[in-house]
């Protein structure tokens, strides 16, 4: 067959270890077979940020916000050790907290659902997609141990040098505190995001905080979001046939167990964070986990929601075979590709996005997968591929579908 054409790049954010690996014989088996691939490639692996200062990074971010749609490879955001493995000039920042602060981007995980991997949670029928707000709250927090009985306050200067004050706790022994904050742009962006995502997707929103507790904090998120959906979107979303509604965190985690999934969850920072894992966790593997980082001006930057798997890269280095799932990652292509069709009107391409996914999930479900999925499989006698041969048998389903 003839390869599909691209008209606009998109953006290629390499990676590191293992997923490196993957991301290389992806292209090879799945991509370059098929498609006449037009992309701007930068390279973050840890060695050549290093190199750079960092500086690829950024330009990678700049160059999503130019292109709209980037894929990007798990990388490694290094700790003392790594300061050590990879002879590093500094403790380089997360790239993904880079490029989410410079698109001003929320994240959305959903988990992809497989016949023989079962949720843990019964009635769990459609995926549940997790929108989690990136910025502030305890991950911006600052922190403070009180030494003894005093009193504490929290204090507001104006420019023009006025203050408010409010009391925080007159303390009568030791203890600790913890300040922290939001900026109302961000939440805003955080709704926008939200609504649009949902909007794409076809899918009902639900928002959920503490405001009946936090009547200042989680209720002007829960202001804004219905300020933004009242004046925007209410009208779109009828004409979709969705929803969006506020609930109380509580309320909605006794929702989720209930439901049978199908919409999307959105959260502050850390419930975001929590509620994330305990989803991926309870429909099966990480590594079966989608991840997009989507600007409120329609940016879209896709990967897997896990990491580099360095244990699997370790064993690689040594020889040895490994049996790493690319699900994730080979679905971190087909939405970037997908969402490249749409926006260019290329569907040949956004076909070709739909069909790999398929293959991809009728392989497993054909009995031939890695071993992390064989491990939790209801289907019996499965036959166990090594990380290449896996991708290799995707292909052939492929093959046999177009």
């Amino acid at each position: 067959m003839e390869k599909i054409k691209m008209t606009t790049p998109l953006v290629e954010m390499d990676g590191d270890e293992m997923t490196r690996i993957l991301w290389q014989i992806i292209k090879d088996e799945l991509i370059y077979p098929f498609i006449d691939l037009k992309s701007e490639y930068y390279d973050l692996g840890l060695e050549y940020r290093n190199e750079t200062d960092d500086k690829v990074t950024f330009d990678s971010a700049y160059a999503t916000q130019k292109y709209g749609v980037a894929v990007k490879c798990a990388t490694i955001t290094p700790n003392a050790a790594r300061m050590t493995e990879y002879n590093l000039k500094e403790m380089w920042k997360s790239p993904n907290g880079t490029i989410r602060a410079i698109l001003d981007g929320t994240v959305f995980r959903a988990p992809i659902v497989v016949k023989g991997i079962e949720p843990c949670v019964k009635n769990w029928k459609k995926p549940i997609t997790i929108a989690r707000h990136a910025y502030g709250d305890v991950y911006k927090a600052t922190e403070m141990k009180i030494p003894g009985a005093g009193k504490t306050e929290l204090v507001y200067t104006a420019e023009d040098g006025t203050e408010i004050r409010e009391l925080i706790h007159n303390f009568g022994e030791a203890g600790i505190i913890q300040g922290m904050h939001n900026i109302n742009g961000s939440i805003e962006s955080f709704a926008r995001s939200c609504f649009n995502y949902a909007l794409d997707t076809k899918q009902t929103l639900w928002f959920a905080t503490k405001d009946t507790i936090s009547k200042k904090y989680d209720h002007t998120f829960k202001d804004i979001f219905q300020e933004i959906f009242d004046a925007e979107y209410k009208d779109k979303f009828d004409a979709a046939g969705i929803e969006y509604f506020y609930t109380l965190i509580d309320d909605a985690v006794a929702r989720v167990m209930k439901s049978e999934g199908g919409y999307i969850w959105a959260c502050k920072n850390y419930d975001g964070d929590v509620m994330s894992d305990m989803i991926s966790s309870a429909f099966g593997s990480l590594a079966m986990m989608t991840s997009v980082l989507v600007s409120p001006d329609g940016k879209y930057e896709y990967e897997a929601a896990h990491g580099t798997v360095q244990r699997h890269y370790y064993k690689h280095l040594q020889g040895e075979e490994t049996s790493t799932n690319s699900v994730a990652t080979i679905f971190a292509w087909t939405g970037a590709l997908r969402k490249r069709g749409e926006l260019d009107n290329i569907p040949e391409l956004m076909a070709f996005a739909d069909k790999l996914e398929a293959a991809t999930i009728k392989t497993i479900e054909d009995g031939k997968m890695t071993k992390d999925l064989a491990l939790i499989t209801t289907l019996e006698n499965v036959t166990v591929l090594n990380s290449a041969d896996f991708i290799k048998a995707i292909r052939e389903t492929l093959e046999g579908m177009l």
